[in-house]
């Protein structure tokens, strides 16, 4: 079974897409076709926060993930700080749960967030789990940039689109 990887960063630009594709450029995935899942981890396979991807295929190629991604507009607010986390759970027999959170928030509040949320995902299935573990980033506003902060699970290498 392939590895999946957790990565983060953060970023910032003009407009949101930009700082998106800072973000996504921080983590090491600006160069995939993302596809979203919900947040299932299969039976067998590895997880490992790396920080930044590795090289995980050629450009333009799908990535499938699940991503926790908050961006804020240019701000001066009182709360300046976006965070975004996700937090994975495996059960004893192999699968497991992912859970993603993000806002304009405290990293303590995101955190908070994801671990109720994998709580409240193992209170769904009859598995016996081990120790939830959690990977948060966050950064400051600026008031002259949009910023963005992602935190991604990637599933093994990327698949050609066509």
């Amino acid at each position: 079974m392939e590895t999946i990887r957790i990565v983060w960063g953060t970023g910032e630009g003009p407009t949101e897409m930009a700082s998106y594709d800072a973000a996504l450029a921080d983590a090491g995935v600006e160069n995939y076709n993302l596809v979203s899942v919900s947040s299932m981890v299969p039976a067998g396979a590895e997880i490992d926060p790396v920080g930044t991807a590795p090289e995980l295929g050629p450009a333009g190629n799908r990535l499938t993930v699940v991503e926790g991604r908050a961006t804020v507009a240019p701000t001066s607010a009182d709360d300046p700080t976006v965070s975004a986390g996700l937090g994975w759970v495996r059960s004893e027999d192999g699968p497991g749960l992912f859970y993603e959170a993000a806002g304009r928030a405290s990293p303590d509040s995101i955190s908070r967030r994801v671990v109720d949320g994998l709580e409240a995902g193992q209170e769904l299935r009859s598995w016996a789990f081990g120790e939830p573990e959690y990977q948060i980033v966050s950064a400051d506003a600026d008031p002259d940039a949009y910023v963005t902060v992602v935190v991604l699970a990637t599933y093994g290498q990327s698949e050609p689109l066509l």
